[in-house]
């Protein structure tokens, strides 16, 4: 029924129970998911991961974290490892002007570097953007990004509205459910249909049913219920809104 279209389940947080927290997403129905790099050991991972599970498909990227080791070898990596047929995106890439943990103009040139990859792979960019809104839109416009997805969205409905304007999906996840965080709310209520798609940013940020326990793609049922209320529609509804367009967005097949 569901995708969870941003997933860390490649990290040391799931070694002991992987197979179980899968188990528990099957039975939530979560039917596929993408599962995120965001340095090259974690790439690395969530490839040899998508190669294990036939549900899990992966992306490859180097966070704004750590852009200040992106060079010219780790970009040769990135491009090898795309070259899996399980990868089906490029990211988590961006700017975090919020952390700053690499200098912003390391970051600038991380996130340039790998839009311009994931258009040389006609991939989708999985973009991470935290407290660098116009600076984000601005190198997405600059270097002529094509199909983008903004992860865990956090900026306001201007910022959405602009983002669909240029066929950028948004894509919700845990906050959404959080009760100060009306202004997310308003996003998923004006939300444009086509562009719209649901994750957990497992094993972070989880639903507010579930805050402060380790997040995991079943808790995308939680999230999956606050976007239908807003919206005002069927859970099955959202469902299948929400699987067209993460399939569409990444090439994704269909699933029973």
């Amino acid at each position: 029924m569901f995708v969870d279209t941003h997933a860390h389940i490649q990290m040391p947080e799931f070694d002991a129970d992987r197979d179980e927290a899968l188990a528990r997403a099957k039975a939530a129905g979560i039917g596929l998911m993408v599962t995120v790099g965001y340095h090259l050991e974690a790439s690395r991972k969530a490839v040899e991961t998508a190669q294990c599970y036939p549900q899990i498909y992966a992306s490859v990227g180097v966070h704004p974290h750590d852009a200040k080791h992106y060079d010219d070898k780790a970009e040769e990596t990135l491009r090898s490892l795309s070259k899996s047929q399980k990868v089906v995106a490029i990211g988590e890439a961006g700017l975090d002007f919020y952390r700053d943990r690499s200098p912003r103009t390391a970051q600038t040139e991380a996130f340039r570097r790998q839009i311009r990859l994931a258009k040389e792979f006609g991939l989708p960019l999985i973009v991470h953007d935290r407290d660098a809104h116009q600076e984000t839109m601005r190198l997405l416009e600059e270097e002529q990004a094509e199909a983008v997805v903004l992860h865990c969205f956090s900026g306001d409905l201007a910022l959405a509205e602009k983002a669909w304007a240029r066929g950028y999906y948004t894509s919700i996840a845990g906050p959404v459910t959080y009760p100060k965080n009306e202004p997310l709310r308003e996003v998923a209520r004006k939300a444009r249909l086509d562009r719209l798609v649901l994750e957990t940013d497992c094993p972070y940020l989880p639903p507010q049913p579930v805050r402060g326990q380790r997040n995991e793609p079943g808790h995308l049922l939680h999230t999956a219920h606050e976007v239908a209320r807003l919206l005002g529609m069927s859970l099955d509804e959202l469902g299948r809104l929400t699987t067209e367009n993460a399939r569409r967005l990444f090439h994704l097949p269909s699933f029973e």
